[in-house]
């Protein structure tokens, strides 16, 4: 990557919806250049995809949890993420190093919510042996982008 793809970059983080023309007259290149040059940050799997950023508490998911998780035996890793791949409530999934196995990220309705995906979900899964939760009183910072210098 050069300092011209780190701006087109920059660009898109600032804002995914903008067009080739725009982006052309921002960084003084034409359109079919910036367009080539997102293809391919896009092909080398730089650029991953892009979304709309939804505010969870106006759709009616205010609650924030995280839930660390132990499984017991390496065989039963393979349903555990299966299930925790179609739980739409689950936002991230990391495995992580420590005394837990995996950490997850779940955005739900409310208490009630967050008590079925441990108890039903997550807890009657062979395997789990241990859950730690940690509910979310208010939310300081939270974002997606990676802090890009040019020296990266």
């Amino acid at each position: 990557m050069d300092s011209l793809d780190y701006k087109i970059i920059s660009s898109l983080v600032d804002n995914g919806r903008s067009t080739w023309s725009e982006l052309a007259s921002n960084l003084q290149m034409s359109a079919p250049a910036i367009a080539d040059r997102v293809r391919r940050l896009e092909e080398q799997g730089i650029i991953k995809g892009y979304s709309a950023l939804l505010d969870s508490e106006t759709l009616g998911y205010g609650m924030t949890a995280f839930i660390s998780i132990s499984i017991d035996r390496m065989e039963h890793r393979a349903l555990f993420l299966a299930k925790v791949a179609e739980l739409a409530e689950v936002q991230e999934c990391h495995h992580a190093a420590g005394e837990d196995d995996y950490l997850l990220k779940v955005r739900c309705r409310g208490t009630k919510d967050l008590d079925r995906i441990i108890s039903e979900e997550l807890r009657q899964l062979p395997g789990v042996f241990k859950t730690r939760t940690t509910i979310i009183l208010s939310t300081v910072k939270e974002t997606h982008n990676i802090p890009l210098t040019e020296s990266d």
